[in-house]
């Protein structure tokens, strides 16, 4: 690992520190040294709507920026938002280089804030650690491109794909740490989303437990609202909750409770497509499903699944009637499956995550 690279690595893992704050910001972190190579700032992008990265770290370094290098996971912005440009500032602070991870998918930037600073006579280095930076932003890359969030499906089950016996007994199919891991990627996306027979079967309060995280949007698929206005899910702690619902389905909630009313499919099921692309427009740029295996299938089935969190515990079930990951299809050929791209492989003792893209 060259000096570019151990650099950018440090900003993904300061842009980390955002989690949970940022959304639909960028997670962005920043590195300045002196004309010596010492560290001299350091910043990250701490809130939406507050000073991005590269102004954190260059007020942390003061006038010993000047002759120096700045490094950014992400481009330097180039237009007024909620804040001035960053390349205005950068240009300003006398640094002699600019070291970035990737240009900024915005097409409000896309290549416009490197572009001006090289105009300004500093030389700029793009593309170190690029993969890296891709990944850490994906969420964002996906909204800003797309309009549309990025979900994941989160599944916890024995080696033989069961998230449940067939009595519906699943606690605790893995460990504290894995558990832990999940509170963390609750306290990354914007939204959980899960269906009524898990609210009626597990009475999951579905908040975030990790220290000094928040509690993701709460979002309820109910086609029939069958789900008791007393379930956990529907505590009013000030958490934005949306039940997504038929155009005629009858029932009544506390004022915390959004109705999302939902087109229904030729199965009688809620229209997901639609659904998501509401959220969408409702601010919801990131969703992580917690569901059965038939919500999980509903979701794959139409092609609205970016990402996946496979949490596998060393335990086999063995039996044909559990409840499994990812239900619903009618699959008879090998060659039918649906094919993911295993990205990483993390371990939670005793417990193992491996993260997939579709």
């Amino acid at each position: 690992m060259n000096i570019d690279e151990r650099y950018i690595k440090e900003c993904i893992e300061l842009a980390k520190f955002g989690e949970g704050k940022v959304s639909p910001n960028p997670f962005v972190g920043s590195i300045v040294l002196d004309k010596n190579g010492n560290v001299v700032g350091r910043g990250y992008h701490m809130k939406c709507g507050e000073a991005h990265a590269e102004i954190n770290a260059l007020n942390e370094a003061g006038e010993k920026a000047i002759c120096g290098i700045i490094y950014i996971n992400l481009e330097p912005c180039s237009h007024f938002g909620k804040t001035p440009p960053c390349a205005d500032r950068i240009i300003s602070s006398g640094v002699k280089k600019v070291v970035v991870g990737m240009v900024d998918p915005n097409p409000q930037v896309a290549g416009e804030g490197l572009k001006k600073i090289r105009a300004a006579g500093i030389e700029v280095t793009s593309g170190i650690l690029e993969g890296e930076c891709k990944k850490l932003n994906e969420i964002f890359i996906k909204h800003i491109t797309n309009n549309k969030p990025f979900i994941a499906i989160k599944t916890a089950s024995t080696t033989d794909g069961k998230i449940a016996t067939r009595t519906g007994s699943s606690k605790w199919i893995t460990s504290d740490s894995a558990r832990a891991e999940v509170q963390r990627l609750r306290n990354k996306y914007d939204a959980i989303l899960t269906g009524s027979g898990t609210v009626i079967k597990d009475n999951p309060s579905l908040t975030c437990r990790l220290e000094g995280g928040r509690n993701p949007v709460r979002i309820i698929i109910d086609s029939e609202l069958k789900t008791g206005p007393n379930s956990n899910v529907y505590n009013n702690d000030g958490t934005k909750i949306f039940i997504a619902t038929s155009e005629k389905a009858e029932g009544k909630y506390s004022e915390n409770v959004e109705i999302i009313r939902c087109p229904l499919t030729n199965e009688g099921k809620i229209n997901l497509k639609f659904l998501t692309d509401e959220l969408y427009k409702k601010g919801i740029r990131s969703i992580l499903v917690e569901a059965g295996g038939k919500l999980n299938g509903a979701f794959l089935k139409n092609s609205l699944v970016d990402k996946f969190y496979f949490f596998i515990a060393p335990k086999i079930l063995g039996d044909n009637r559990a409840y499994t990951t990812i239900d619903g299809f009618d699959t008879e050929n090998i060659d039918q499956c649906i094919n993911l791209r295993f990205d990483d492989v993390k371990f939670f003792s005793p417990d193992l995550l491996i993260e997939a893209y579709t």
